[in-house]
């Protein structure tokens, strides 16, 4: 009897396990790269982006992405080019920062894997941007060139050029960019003196009207909540230049005639902030120009009803979420001081002195607590809003604007 016989496998049994080793192989290197985006800098798996905020280090162009529920950093990205003037929009996931430089630079900042994922530098000189209602579209104002440049928001690639031609061979500079309502964008034209109205639909063949005579230099702008009213403050002359969104075939309209500079022209150490406004019910609370004030005018109206004596020239003037509170901060050289007023008694309630050069506040989602770039002291500051009791302290540098992930979800911010 003979013994047992040993088969070898035939070439094809063999090829074909090899190919099976491969598939499996590539398998697993896919499954890895689609679950690295879920993974953070510090091997925290299935992490959501609802509590993340990233903060600007000014001096290094740099973000610094934070944790608010925790209250700590959790990493940095470098490499963002000049952001002594930057703000930030971001993705309908609260995934993606976008990121615009005083130096023309977009930049394209994932939270998850705390790295640069794209950026290009579109202008000489921009000064801030927008994310469409659908989120496809970033838009970015510049100065130099004058005008808006539109990029598809997943690769950054240009789709949208909109010179801010208003006479032959001249271009203005472009401030005040916001999104609306009906896939638009607004936005003013500083030498112009004009607001521009585009419909992105067709990003191709952006539709875009124009409304001239609005007023001498608007030098910011801002978008009311429930995206209506687009407001543009005016640098040359007194008054405001309103447009009503809904109806914008009734044109602009002169708002708060007395609102400005006034007859004293008196000294402004720096311009406030129109995005700051803290719109509260039918009340906004607006900051005066030059002057040591609040002012709070009817919404319904648009007529002022009072005035808020505060510490100095307040530059943002912005409202906790759930409008009850009102949290200024000012100008040189006043700018180590931040004051709470209550929204219905129209009354300081608190004041506070975060340090020296307070430049920007921002609430967290439900208005817990509100974070403070504290500049010159390089730190950010967390205050219980309830209490008013300092509930952190970060290390930044040069810090500036704070920017919470929440914004995804809001008009024009």
């Amino acid at each position: 009897m003979s013994g047992p016989t040993t088969i070898a496998a035939p070439q094809t049994d063999r090829a074909a396990l090899r190919s099976e080793i491969r598939t499996a192989v590539l398998t697993l290197c896919l499954l890895a790269a689609l679950l690295a985006p879920i993974v953070s800098h510090a091997g925290e798996m299935l992490r959501g982006t609802g509590d993340l905020a990233i903060v600007v280090e000014r001096a290094d162009g740099k973000v610094m992405i934070v944790d608010t529920t925790a209250n700590r950093a959790l990493a940095e990205v470098g490499g963002l080019g000049d952001l002594s003037h930057a703000s930030a929009v971001y993705s309908r996931d609260g995934r993606f920062a976008y990121v615009f430089g005083r130096d023309g630079g977009l930049s394209k900042v994932d939270l998850l894997t705390a790295s640069l994922v794209a950026r290009t530098v579109q202008a000489g000189n921009s000064i801030g941007g927008a994310i469409s209602q659908d989120g496809r579209l970033v838009a970015v104002s510049n100065y130099t060139p004058g005008g808006v440049k539109v990029f598809d928001a997943a690769t950054l690639d240009l789709v949208a050029d909109i010179p801010a031609q208003y006479a032959p061979g001249k271009l203005s500079k472009v401030i005040g960019l916001v999104d609306a309502p009906g896939q638009r964008f607004v936005f003013s034209l500083w030498d112009a003196g004009e607001i521009w109205l585009a419909d992105l639909h067709d990003p191709a063949a952006p539709k875009v009207e124009k409304f001239t005579g609005i007023g001498t230099n608007p030098y910011d702008a801002l978008i009311t909540p429930d995206g209506r009213y687009y407001i543009a403050g005016l640098f040359g002359e007194d008054g405001l230049a309103l447009l009503d969104l809904w109806h914008p075939e009734q044109g602009v309209r002169r708002i708060l005639a007395e609102y400005g500079k006034g007859d004293a022209k008196l000294p402004v150490y720096k311009m406030p902030h129109l995005e700051g406004w803290a719109v509260a019910g039918t009340q906004a609370f607006v900051p005066a120009v030059g002057r040591h004030e609040v002012l709070v005018i009817d919404t319904l109206t648009w007529r002022q009803v009072d005035r808020i004596a505060v510490h100095g020239q307040p530059v943002f003037v912005m409202a906790r979420p759930d409008g009850r509170q009102i949290w200024v901060n000012f100008a040189v050289p006043d700018n180590d001081t931040v004051q709470v007023l209550d929204a219905e008694r129209h009354a300081i309630v608190h004041t506070l002195k975060p340090g020296p050069g307070v430049l920007h506040m921002e609430f967290e989602p439900r208005g817990e607590e509100v974070w403070v770039s504290v500049r010159d002291a390089d730190q950010v500051q967390v205050f219980d809003t309830g209490t008013f009791e300092q509930r952190a302290v970060l290390p930044a540098s040069k810090p500036s604007g704070i920017f919470m992930s929440a914004r995804a979800h809001r008009i024009g911010l």
